[in-house]
């Protein structure tokens, strides 16, 4: 009894610096850059691309307890656990943009655009990139998509509008790799009263395999002269 308890305990405790040292090498040994585009229904109009000011990673690992709650109690193995530690993820949340506009460059301010009601955005898309810490080499893009249809969070936002909740609130896309916080405006007339939703900032999930294996350079984003 007592070796059986002493290899539960020893994988234990492996299984828990394997969660620390992921944890440890994916949200501290990164640096990212991310870009954020607004793509208007008008193809022939511009996007409008915000370079994010700073990227802060949190390397989350939401199913620790569960999993060695698991093996503690023999529900499943050690090696059964796998899948499980696969559905690690870095929260990257952003909260202060700069436009790369020419004549605005250097302008960096808190996230404050104006999502509804307007009809004009098509979707909105976060472009991402990372180095190795210490590294001064080039930023490389990872071929992750990170798409939000307009349709997609219309839909959500009609939903909050009818909440109390004015600051804070949560909308995602449907694959639930980009959340957008967005706060509502109520503003009141004599004759009606217009709610406005403003996104104040937004957070990037980014499975950890995914980063674990980057692309080549020559992507095309990297044509932006100044990643």
């Amino acid at each position: 009894m007592g070796d059986s308890y002493s290899r539960k305990q020893a994988a234990i405790n492996r299984l828990r610096h394997r969660l620390r040292k992921k944890r440890e090498s994916l949200a501290d040994h990164f640096d990212f850059k991310m870009y954020i585009l607004f793509h208007f229904k008008d193809k022939k109009k511009t996007s409008a691309l915000f370079e994010v000011a700073e990227v802060f990673p949190v390397m989350t690992n939401n199913y620790e307890e569960n999993i060695l709650r698991g093996v503690r109690e023999e529900a499943y193995s050690y090696e059964s656990t796998k899948e499980l530690l696969d559905k690690d993820v870095v929260q990257l949340h952003a909260t202060r943009w700069q436009s790369m506009r020419k004549d605005v460059l250097g302008c960096t301010s808190d996230m404050d655009f104006m999502l509804w009601p307007r009809n004009d955005i098509d979707k909105i898309e976060c472009l991402l990139f990372s180095r190795w810490k210490g590294d001064n080499g080039t930023f490389k893009p990872l071929q992750t998509v990170f798409e939000f249809a307009h349709h997609e969070y219309e839909k959500q936002l009609l939903h909050v509008a009818v909440r109390n909740q004015k600051s804070a609130l949560i909308i995602n896309n449907a694959l639930q790799s980009m959340f957008l916080f967005v706060d509502k405006h109520v503003i009141q007339t004599n004759s009606t009263k217009l709610i406005i939703f403003k996104l104040c900032s937004l957070c990037l999930y980014l499975p950890q395999h995914t980063h674990t294996s980057l692309p080549s350079a020559s992507n095309t984003f990297t044509s932006f002269a100044h990643i």
